[in-house]
């Protein structure tokens, strides 16, 4: 079998599970040499390891013959201690990459609805018991959830699917126009030891 190739004629991981994807700068497999996978899941579901303070609750989506029905949001849920104050949607192209950003004084609650998304967190909080810790999420139609990224986190998400994708925030504050809470860091940045397949 002939290995695939990007559009510069070098090998193409991006199949590859990501820990396999982001070993090597070259785009090589290290010494080339079989691997086995690591754990991606237990009995119970996905194997995560949350930065502290992220939540995921998974959605139920309940079909009939005339469609589906899936609750986003439901503070009865004590999903989080915060009211639902402000909600707003978001679209990402396919391919795009909205990001790096950070809150200070609120925490995100985003539903994701539609679409095929990348999310990817970093922890660079003092005092934090998960400091260093990236944590990257996939998550689809087939696995809507709603994910609560806590104030202070790095966050970034990429569509890696081939339609828009659609996500609703209920922020624990109402966005600022005047003060809006969002600091940046490029992509590229080397402060986050993460690096975008685009």
């Amino acid at each position: 079998m002939e290995q695939a190739t990007d559009s510069d004629g070098r090998p193409d991981w991006r199949g590859a599970d990501p820990a396999l994807r982001r070993l090597g700068t070259s785009g090589l497999a290290p010494d080339d040499a079989p691997r086995k996978d690591t754990q991606l899941a237990t009995e119970a579901g996905a194997r995560r390891e949350l930065i502290d303070g992220m939540r995921i609750r998974e959605a139920r989506t309940i079909a009939d013959d005339r469609g589906t029905i899936c609750v986003a949001y439901d503070p009865r849920w004590g999903f989080s201690d915060e009211p639902m104050v402000y909600s707003y949607e978001v679209t990402i192209r396919p391919g795009a990459v909205k990001g790096w950003i950070l809150h200070e004084t609120y925490d995100d609650r985003l539903f994701l609805a539609a679409g095929t998304v990348k999310w990817v967190m970093y922890d660079d909080r003092d005092g934090s018991a998960t400091r260093g810790r990236l944590t990257e999420l996939f998550f689809d139609e087939h696995h809507r959830s709603l994910v609560l990224i806590p104030r202070g986190v790095w966050h970034a998400v990429q569509n890696v699917g081939d339609t828009d994708s659609r996500m609703v925030n209920f922020p624990t504050a109402p966005y600022d126009y005047e003060n809006p809470d969002k600091t940046r860091l490029p992509l590229d940045t080397d402060r986050i030891p993460y690096s975008f397949d685009r």
